[in-house]
């Protein structure tokens, strides 16, 4: 059992002792937290806050307590009910609300839940922002308000709809194009919000659909990160029903990946590479991934003229260096899509709309499409953390092991060898060590990141 605190927000297992899992007391602490820094930005105005969570067992559990914790403090809150990541993220500007919060642990498995945390343009906050809240929190220092000062609650189940309008409404998002190419798919939500919404999107682009775990009861079928080892279901019924490709999304929608019509993985980090090709082709401009996704969308951006550049992993990070390069369109390798023209966050909406016009437009299958894109194979593998491992020494002794090399460390230890190159890091989101690597192949991939594995447990051991 854990519970993590970071700047990004507060995410951990449910039941077991305060402190040391995500329960009640912690919601609420960390919900108070967060709305007395908000009244500490404010100009002593009624506030107002988003909320929404996606489908997990725990969900409606939190959001009651997260959204009276709020209201006990003063501020007003707007209920969106089952939702995704983006969803909230679209809704808080559009209600000139102060922040938002999203109830969801991402891809994790369904013990887990989190408060994520909105700024009032409905992006994540930043490291600064994170530490107050987590300052605040220790403390415990909140002041609730008077009994005529309480907030109040509305609820709002309407930004599904109006989420898919906006999508709809982007002008690389061919509708009528997507409608002829008369797409059959096959939709793996998850038994999450995703279950809901992309069906209901591509309903409304004409797409015949055959769904898969698309009950939103919370009882993940099977480990929710989208990755080839987790997808069997899917990459066996999109050959079976001879669909033209298969989605998949995780439980808060803001990672995408593809099945292929052949029952093959399109691969989570072609998910950015194929929808820049499309956006590129359209839009002169730059691109913008974390530091652990493929070199492929750096070939893409610069075969069309731009310039691509890596950022510290964390959706806020690669935000950040969007802004600053003016990207037009970035994002992570795990699929997510960040396209500024609908908003500065992954969505797995945007994504999945975008795709199907360029895949309509080129008149290939799916297996065609990505036999046209530079290959590169990527290995991700993980290390689970104890107690007594110290990682930033580990990361420091591979540092100096590999010093000749070209090395960036703005976020754990990147090795770029002159054929491939490892990401080394602890992550954000789970107490393990991240190990990444991408080669020329499969094989070659694999065997970097067990050769690092290797090491890093030689090291750990000394």
């Amino acid at each position: 059992m854990t519970l993590i605190k970071s700047i990004s927000g507060i995410r951990g297992t449910i039941g077991g002792q305060t402190g040391e899992n995500l329960t009640p007391l912690d919601a609420v602490k960390f919900a108070a937290a967060y709305g007395t820094w908000l009244k500490s930005q404010s100009e002593n105005k009624k506030l107002t806050v988003v909320i929404g969570r996606d489908a997990r067992i725990s969900g409606e559990m939190i959001q009651n307590l997260v959204a009276s914790t709020l209201v006990g403090l003063g501020i007003n809150v707007i209920d969106l009910g089952l939702s995704t990541t983006p969803t909230v993220e679209i809704a808080v500007p559009l209600e000139k609300a102060d922040g938002g919060i999203i109830l969801t642990a991402s891809h994790n498995p369904k013990q887990w839940n989190a408060l994520k945390l909105l700024n009032d343009k409905g992006e994540f906050l930043n490291g600064e922002e994170g530490k107050k809240i987590l300052a605040i929190a220790e403390s415990e220092n909140f002041d609730f308000a008077e009994v005529d000062d309480l907030g109040e609650t509305v609820i709002n189940d309407s930004y599904v709809d109006i989420h898919i309008d906006e999508v709809l409404d982007l002008p690389l998002v061919d509708a009528e194009k997507i409608k002829e190419a008369k797409f059959k798919v096959v939709v793996d939500g998850v038994n999450s919000s995703g279950g809901v919404v992309i069906p209901k999107l591509l309903k409304e682009l004409g797409v015949e659909v055959v769904e898969l775990y698309c009950e939103p009861n919370g009882r993940f079928p099977h480990n929710p990160e989208p990755l080839k080892e987790h997808l069997t279901d899917i990459c066996k019924l999109v050959v079976e029903e001879k669909a033209d490709l298969g989605i998949v999304v995780d439980p808060d929608v803001d990672r995408l990946a593809f099945i292929s019509n052949d029952g093959e993985m399109f691969g989570e980090e072609y998910t950015l590479v194929a929808c820049a090709d499309y956006v590129l082709g359209k839009t002169k401009g730059n691109t913008v991934s974390n530091m652990s996704s493929s070199r492929a969308l750096r070939d893409v951006t610069e075969k069309h003229g731009g310039t691509y550049e890596a950022s510290a992993v964390g959706e806020v990070n690669v935000v950040t260096l969007m802004k600053e390069n003016n990207a037009i369109i970035g994002g992570e390798g795990n699929g997510g899509i960040i396209y500024p023209e609908s908003h500065y966050g992954r969505d797995a909406l945007v994504g999945v709309a975008l795709f199907l016009t360029h895949l309509a437009e080129k008149g290939m299958t799916v297996q065609e499409l990505r036999a046209s894109y530079p290959s590169y194979f990527m290995s991700k593998k993980k290390i689970t953390l104890t107690p007594e491992l110290d990682v930033d020494a580990i990361l420091v002794e591979m540092e100096k092991r590999y010093a000749d090399e070209n090395i960036t460390t703005i976020d754990g230890v990147k090795i770029d060898f002159p054929e491939n190159w490892v990401h080394l890091r602890k992550s954000n989101t789970e107490p393990i060590i991240r190990i990444y690597t991408e080669a020329k192949s499969q094989e070659e991939a694999d065997t970097l990141a067990d050769k690092f594995i290797a090491e890093i447990e030689a090291v750990a051991a000394l």
